[in-house]
């Protein structure tokens, strides 16, 4: 359905005087817009050389050093009139003075009127926008000219891959696919766009096949209060979307199966010693009875270790998102904004820095590296676990890193950190990780960690 408030605000503009600009003058501005068909491209070249351009595009003065124009809406038509007309060419255009916020809002408002524009394409602009509002989503709705509950269905299709929303974009996928896809956790969708591509399953069957790793949140023994907002409670997605598994399901394997180990763990600490007893009479408790049961050797798990670090991961995600927006000067001017991501306590929600960091192509080996603070977050056993992860394991050998294990936890950090040969630098644990995998150093992604050794 049309925005009428977009579609009076373009009215408002056509009805401005236009001028006749050189192409040569005018770049390519910010477009919400990633795909592009060739073949309507190739239409608009002909009509264009054949009845020149009838619609004005709106520009905006570009800045220094520059200077000339950057388009703002008419990115199509700007890029078959170089093609139609050479950069010799005249176009016909508006010019307003726009702040990047305005420019970004009327190249959503010409795209919304046009309804060429994709689902993800209106979610990635929905995220920015939103984030211009300080997370304030009545006002970001406002501005964009859309209701509460298209804002809330582009915002959570904001949270497909690159893959998957490209592959939307392309046409490849279905809307009720990427629907689907999007109440999975992000590390999952790509292999499950692979599937659906490579074997034709409709929508249909891709929804049957989800039911199967999903989990019903109604027979679940843990605490559910925080699952009542979460974005992988299917009752959040029925709400949202036509398509969807049913309701009361979890479609996030992952933090399901943390939950319940962390209410297994609960339970096995709460419960009351079942001495035996001796000549007739209950066996007197220990005198460590009364502390913390610790836990079963080899029970830390990628998932255990993303939960107890979920502060620091949060924080330092914060920091690397805020860091990345103010530095890109070809996005929005939020340097404001940015402050309110460095401070863990925001009210703007994880999963909106989520959103941004995967819209801006935030890379976390740029902004923090494994350090001393980080390791002494750990057990002994948990710094094994990322020791192995990381490549360090392979690196020294199983033997000389039984060896560092023996040392005092201090100790044991420091020459985790200082080992001969190798370097932290770029190794992020699965724990700091948004998709819950090691990630290596970009020199070694073509090599498993395993494959690391001495230099």
């Amino acid at each position: 359905m049309k925005s009428t408030i977009a579609t009076a605000k373009l009215s408002q503009l056509a009805e401005s005087p236009f001028t006749s600009v050189p192409l040569a003058n005018i770049r390519a501005g910010e477009n919400p817009r990633r795909y592009f068909d060739r073949g309507k491209h190739d239409e608009l070249v002909a009509s264009l050389r054949l009845r020149g351009m009838l619609q004005p595009i709106l520009l905006r003065p570009a800045p220094e050093p520059n200077g000339g124009y950057s388009v703002v809406a008419g990115g199509r038509r700007y890029r078959a009139a170089i093609e139609a007309f050479g950069p010799d060419g005249q176009v016909p255009a508006i010019i307003r003075e726009m702040s990047d916020q305005e420019a970004l809002e009327a190249a959503i408002d010409e795209n919304d009127v046009r309804e060429d524009a994709s689902e993800t394409e209106q979610a990635d602009a929905a995220v920015r926008v939103l984030a211009a509002c300080a997370d304030d989503r009545a006002e970001a709705a406002r501005r964009l000219g859309w209701s509460a509950s298209k804002l809330d269905r582009r915002l959570a299709l904001a949270n497909l891959t690159p893959a998957v929303k490209t592959a939307l974009d392309e046409r490849k996928i279905k809307v009720g696919h990427a629907e689907l896809l999007a109440a999975v956790p992000g590390d999952k969708q790509d292999k499950a766009l692979e599937t659906i591509l490579t074997s034709g399953i409709d929508v249909a069957k891709t929804r049957e096949l989800l039911m199967r790793v999903t989990h019903s949140l109604a027979a679940a023994t843990f605490d559910k209060a925080e699952c009542a907002g979460c974005g992988y409670n299917s009752a959040r997605q029925c709400a949202l979307f036509d398509t969807h598994v049913e309701d009361g399901h979890c479609t996030n394997a992952a933090c399901f199966a943390l939950k319940v180990e962390a209410a297994q763990s609960a339970e096995r600490v709460s419960a009351p010693s079942s001495a035996p007893a001796v000549n007739g009479k209950p066996e007197a408790p220990a005198a460590t009875a009364n502390k913390p049961v610790a836990p079963a050797k080899g029970k830390v798990t990628a998932t255990v270790l993303a939960a107890k670090l979920t502060a620091t991961r949060q924080r330092e995600w914060r920091d690397a998102v805020a860091a990345v927006i103010v530095e890109s000067a070809d996005h929005l001017r939020v340097a404001d904004l940015a402050g309110s991501f460095i401070k863990s306590g925001t009210a703007v929600g994880f999963e909106k820095v989520t959103a941004l960091a995967s819209e801006f192509d935030v890379d976390l080996r740029q902004h923090w590296r494994v350090d001393r603070d980080f390791l002494e977050l750990m057990t002994r056993d948990e710094l094994k676990f990322v020791a192995k992860e990381c490549g360090l394991i392979s690196h020294m050998g199983e033997k000389q890193f039984a060896a560092v294990v023996s040392q005092p936890l201090k100790t044991m950090i420091g020459t985790m950190l200082n080992a001969p040969g190798f370097d932290w630098a770029g190794r992020i644990p699965s724990s700091m990780s948004l998709a819950g995998n090691y990630e290596p150093p970009h020199a070694a992604e073509a090599r498993p960690t395993s494959a690391i050794t001495k230099d």
